[in-house]
């Protein structure tokens, strides 16, 4: 049985789809934060079969639930304080996201300008479809 310790202060990404716990942990460029991060792949689960559970060790507002809800929105945000549970958030697709997916049309203004943000709307919510705000471009992984 593995064993991974418990956090006083963090948040615990749990019902994380297996094998997408790297993905999400370059989006969240936890990476480049001085945090203690810990990721377990293919953990059992009885809802899902195998998941994925990344531990993070550092506050809150460090993280963009925004970019989490694009990635998988559902993932449950387990918010730990004082080694406890104190709040769980679900997550829901965000209306708009910001500097997370880049536009692949050559014609769009964002790669003629480079300092611009990129931001995506979504357009429809069943099909998880999101749109450039300045050339309407379908976004496609």
């Amino acid at each position: 049985m593995l064993n991974v310790g418990s956090l006083k202060e963090g948040f615990v990404l749990d019902h994380i789809k297996a094998g997408k716990s790297m993905e999400i942990y370059k989006y969240l460029g936890l990476d480049k934060l001085d945090c203690q991060v810990a990721i377990i792949k293919n953990a059992k689960s009885s809802k899902m079969g195998r998941k994925d559970i990344i531990k993070i060790e550092c506050p809150i507002d460090v993280i963009n639930l925004d970019i989490l809800g694009y990635v998988d929105h559902n993932i449950t945000v387990n918010i730990i304080h004082d080694s406890t549970i104190v709040d769980k958030k679900q997550l829901t697709l965000p209306k708009s996201i910001k500097n997370v997916l880049k536009c692949k049309n050559p014609r769009c203004i964002t790669s003629i300008e480079q300092e611009l943000d990129h931001i995506f709307y979504l357009t429809d919510e069943v099909k998880q479809v999101y749109r450039c705000k300045y050339c309407e471009e379908k976004f496609t992984n």
